[in-house]
């Protein structure tokens, strides 16, 4: 009887190191980062779409501008059905930023940006 279960205790030990070399190495070599576990406390990706603008257009329905991997798609939801209005829109440009050499010009000559007058198109 005791050596039955020195022997289980034996095999038992030894499941548990080769479980425990397993897990170790798995550690090292960097398997496994796709468990779940490791999304929940790892780093967290780029977001590829989100909401631009919605308005109501009425009490049930109104539009909204979703933006996916810098392409935009206007839908429209809440009426019997949720329609796409339109896709592929390439999003405007961001406005331009004034220089600070710029505006260091106009202050020294505010009239540079003025529209020409009839005596300049004359001449």
């Amino acid at each position: 009887m005791f050596d039955a279960i020195y022997y289980l205790a034996v095999v038992l030990l030894l499941a548990l190191a080769v479980f425990g070399l397993l897990f170790v190495a798995k550690k090292q070599l960097g398997l496994g980062t796709s468990s779940p576990g490791f999304r929940l406390f790892g780093p967290k990706p780029e977001h590829r779409i989100g909401v631009v603008d919605h308005v109501s257009v009425d009490g049930k329905r109104r539009l909204i501008l979703l933006r996916r991997d810098d392409v935009e798609h206007l839908i429209m939801t809440g009426g019997p059905v949720d329609v796409v209005i339109e896709t592929g829109i390439v999003p405007q440009s961001p406005p331009r930023q004034v220089h600070d050499d710029v505006l260091a010009d106009l202050a020294a000559n505010p009239y540079a940006l003025d529209t020409p007058t009839l005596a300049s198109r004359e001449g």
